[in-house]
């Protein structure tokens, strides 16, 4: 079932309301590693090459094609990391390119609407445009909403550390949604990816998240359950993060990963920082809670240059 289903079945409000995040995380806890062996299909897809957006492409192609997360008339919500008022070259926020193909790919499946929306931490109109997303998001026709602080629920987190938080309620009613971040270095976990990317989907006093990073990132990562993370390590940011400031923070390494396991995903993008995915905290909370997997040598990988 689709979350924008589940959440209307079961509607807003009340101990309805109170029940639908921890029942969908229960049910879907698992879902990723099952969807996968099910099917047959690669647990990641990478793909390798000079464009953006062919290698993001290749990558979810990879995996069966954007048909394997998105049905005829969904709703889908693209959630990039839009968090500075930094041009693509910084390598701060998600390549454009990466963001065009993964809305080309949800048209081409039949989606009825495309969203893309983050909540920044620069202030949201300068970073929407000097990132490049905005205009290219909607010259490719999805619709670039700024967050609206009316959308924000108080909703139970039911984490280890976090109880309950305001959501963006944006990424709760959308049909699928995939999670867009960019790998990059981060002054306090030591690398931004995936995970970390979820706090943009949040309201709130969000530097109270980092007296407790890694088990926030946890909780924050069970409770939303991406359908799909698509993670941007065409320019990686390696120094000075998360917003650096300079063209010599960054690295070409001209590499999209794509995978239904966001612990996956984050595990193989630390491995682009030379940072064996043991050695991070938040990686190793959520593979022993079983919320994903960080032994590469385990995973089928399915590699494709363009």
């Amino acid at each position: 079932m689709k979350r924008r289903e589940f959440i209307r079945n079961i509607a807003w409000g009340g101990a309805a309301l109170q029940a639908a995040p921890s029942l969908w995380a229960e049910a879907q806890a698992k879902a990723p590693a099952k969807a996968a062996a099910a099917s047959g299909l690669p647990d990641l897809g990478i793909g390798w090459g000079d464009s953006p957006k062919a290698i993001t492409k290749a990558a979810v192609e990879a995996l069966g094609g954007m048909g394997q997360f998105v049905g005829r008339g969904d709703v889908v919500i693209i959630k990039p990391n839009i968090g500075w008022d930094r041009t693509p070259e910084m390598a701060a926020c998600t390549n454009p390119e990466v963001v065009v193909g993964l809305i080309e790919m949800c048209q081409d499946a039949g989606a009825k609407k495309v969203i893309v929306l983050d909540n920044p931490t620069n202030e949201a109109k300068r970073a929407y445009i000097r990132s490049g997303i905005r205009g290219a998001a909607e010259a490719a026709g999805a619709s670039v909403p700024f967050p609206n602080e009316q959308h924000l629920k108080k909703m139970p987190i039911k984490g280890e550390w976090l109880k309950d938080w305001e959501v963006f309620s944006d990424f709760l009613e959308a049909d699928t949604f995939i999670n867009a971040p960019i790998a990059k270095h981060h002054s306090l976990s030591r690398v931004t990816l995936g995970m970390k990317n979820l706090m943009g989907a949040i309201g709130g006093p969000r530097n109270q998240i980092h007296q407790k990073l890694d088990q926030a990132l946890v909780d924050l990562a069970n409770f939303f359950k991406p359908t799909l993370n698509v993670l941007d390590a065409y320019r990686m940011l390696v120094r000075n993060g998360p917003q650096g400031g300079r063209p010599s923070d960054t690295k070409l390494q001209k590499t999209v990963v794509a995978g239904r396991d966001i612990v996956a995903v984050d595990a193989m993008g630390a491995t682009f920082f030379e940072i064996p995915p043991q050695e991070l905290l938040f990686l190793r909370l959520a593979a022993d809670k079983g919320f994903g997997r960080i032994d590469l040598k385990k995973l089928r990988i399915e590699k494709r240059t363009v």
